[in-house]
């Protein structure tokens, strides 16, 4: 979390897609920049003692109330940040079908 604050972090997420009837296969991937403003310790230590971050990778969990005010820009989608970037995800579904 110390190295996130006032700094920036990236994901990348990818989807794969199979259509079980006509074995049609298809993937893509989704990177998102995330800028932070400067964290304090003090919510550094709140998030860590509260562990939910020990449980995300990276202890990237930008939804957080704690960490959102702390979150400068977001460059992609949070959905994507989360796991699961859904317009890929519903692009490569209508392409599959």
């Amino acid at each position: 979390m110390k190295d996130y604050s006032g700094a920036h972090a990236a994901t990348v997420g990818s989807v794969l897609v199979t259509n079980l009837k006509n074995g049609f296969r298809k993937g893509d991937w989704d990177r998102v920049e995330i800028f932070f403003h400067e964290i304090p310790d003090d919510v550094i230590e709140k998030l860590i003692a509260e562990g939910i971050v020990l449980k995300a990778a990276g202890g990237l969990i930008i939804e957080h109330p704690l960490i959102l005010p702390y979150v400068k820009e977001v460059v992609g989608t949070t959905d994507s940040v989360m796991g699961l970037p859904k317009a890929v995800t519903e692009k490569l579904i209508r392409d599959a079908l």
